[in-house]
């Protein structure tokens, strides 16, 4: 049936006053998904087409339906975002910046007195944001949360992708509970978190105290995150965590099951910030504490105060069967990759990992809390059934340690194949079942003695990386590198499928030292 003109302009006028959306060919697609607009010249009364846009970010996500996309043109939107609705799994909804510009989610008009967030995902499922600056949210209330992006009460298939995220500031004192987090993800129900994806986002120049900047902790359950870019950090980079409030349910509190990589760290360094006047160089840059089943591969971290910790803070939350490979880790304050629970503290500690197939070099600039060196690799309470295998070890040339085990507890350790190199005089350091400890071991063979490991492995040869010269750093092996090839495959699963720059890991069924092949 043909509509006249004054026809159409009544129906038009009908479908405006029940809230109907009145679009025109460029707003849908042939699924029958809306593409809608904000811009900061828009209007809130406008139907959210290219040509008139809405207003505000949190119309067009109260307006949008599964399978909708909402594109956010560039300015600076001074409101708190919050996903109301959620998509399906073949039709999500997505927030994203239009095309090449870069919009500005601004909390800097804000107040914060308790927990809050400028993006908050609650409960809601299949759902993406992406491109936006989410930034300049602070706090000087004590006892508040301060958070960039919150994702929690059992939300799932949620991607964060692209953003920049900075400014989140919780600016107390340590005792008035300095805390907040760049992204969150808490699994905080009794569902459970799956299918979150946290990639090619950078955090950086936040103030999250006793917390970190991209946190996952409790009933997540499948997570990856990859290709971020954290700097300028008072405190962890990011932490796979269990046992600590975020789930009432023991067995359900702890994150499981997730791959961090690609991602790179530095300048996270706790005395940035007030709690370094209490704990010093206490950060880590990647965290597994009290989580399982979790993969840390191809990241690369520097600079920071430790490099990658599979630790326990938590009696009853060991961190178990976690693979840390393919990583570089290089020039960082205390130890490069640490394993155990808190010296004297917890009893939790770390059981059936592997850290196989790192480059670690140049880190212990400083001495530890104890005014020790705290080693390349380190293990302390309660490290069990762990295999260190295939890791380029390159110890500076003053006063630092490749291995050091500091206490009696935990057993069935396996480190072998590894390939240990220094210009000085590194050693060993390693407390046996009997409570023993050495001063430490220059020789090596008198090492191999007392700890029965690294039968297989090389001292004394250089593995010939690339650049050891700061600032250039470069962990690659060159060709005729005494690590190629003189690895011992272990399987894909431990090993991985590729190496740090994403070529096959094992070829030929051989297997090169290092995080590269």
């Amino acid at each position: 049936m043909l509509i006249k003109p004054i026809q159409f302009l009544v129906v038009t006028f009908l479908l405006l006053a029940c809230g109907k959306k009145v679009t025109s060919s460029s707003d849908t697609n042939t699924s029958g998904a809306y593409t809608y607009y904000v811009s900061t010249n828009g209007n809130d009364a406008n139907v959210g087409s290219l040509n008139e846009p809405f207003k505000s970010i949190s119309t067009a996500l109260e307006k949008a339906k599964a399978g909708d996309t909402i594109f956010v043109r560039e300015g600076v939107y001074q409101e708190k975002v919050a996903f109301r609705k959620s998509g399906r799994l073949d039709k999500l909804i997505t927030l994203k910046a239009y095309p090449d510009e870069r919009p500005v989610i601004d909390g800097s008009s804000f107040s914060v007195t308790g927990k809050d967030a400028l993006v908050t995902i609650s409960n809601i499922s299949y759902v993406s944001i992406e491109g936006f600056d989410i930034c300049n949210f602070r706090s000087s209330t004590p006892q508040a949360n301060v958070n960039g992006i919150v994702v929690d009460q059992g939300s799932k298939n949620i991607t964060i992708r692209k953003n920049r995220i900075y400014n989140i500031e919780h600016n107390v004192k340590p005792e008035e509970g300095r805390s907040g987090h760049g992204i969150e993800i808490l699994g905080n129900t009794d569902v459970a978190m799956k299918d979150i994806l946290v990639e090619e986002n950078e955090i950086h120049d936040c103030n999250t105290g006793y917390s970190e900047n991209l946190t996952i902790n409790g009933y997540v359950d499948g997570f990856t995150i990859r290709k971020n870019k954290i700097y300028n950090a008072e405190n962890i980079g990011i932490d796979a965590a269990g046992g600590y409030a975020a789930n009432a349910n023991p067995s359900y509190n702890y994150a499981r099951n997730g791959v961090i990589s690609e991602n790179e760290l530095y300048n996270i360094d706790m005395t940035t910030g007030p709690i370094g006047n209490l704990l010093g160089h206490g950060a880590i840059a990647i965290y597994v504490d009290g989580a399982r089943n979790i993969t840390v591969e191809r990241n690369k971290i520097h600079d920071t105060d430790r490099g990658i910790g599979i630790v326990s803070e938590n009696n009853a939350f060991p961190t178990e069967n976690c693979i840390v490979r393919n990583n570089f880790v290089y020039n960082c304050f205390l130890t490069g990759i640490y394993l155990g629970g808190y010296l004297g503290y917890t009893t939790g500690g770390t059981i059936n990992c592997h850290v196989v197939n790192n480059t670690l070099l140049f880190n212990n600039r400083i001495l530890g809390h104890f005014g020790e060196v705290e080693g390349e690799i380190r293990l302390t309470e309660n490290c069990t059934n762990n295999v260190i295998k295939n890791n380029i070890i390159y110890a500076s040339p003053t006063n630092d340690v490749f291995i050091h085990k500091y206490t009696a507890t935990g057993s069935g350790n396996v480190i072998d194949n590894n390939l240990y190199f220094s210009t000085g005089t590194a050693k060993w350091i390693w407390q046996d079942q009997s409570g023993t400890t050495t001063g430490g071991y220059t020789n090596f063979n008198a090492w191999k003695t007392a700890s029965a490991c690294d039968v297989s492995s090389i001292n004394g040869i250089d593995p010939l990386l690339v650049n050891t010269n700061a600032p250039a750093f470069d962990l690659h092996i060159q060709p005729l590198s005494p690590a190629k090839n003189t690895g011992t495959v272990i399987s894909s699963d431990i090993n991985g499928s590729t190496d740090i720059d994403r070529n096959p890991r094992i070829v030929n069924n051989k297997i090169s030292k290092g995080a590269q092949q």
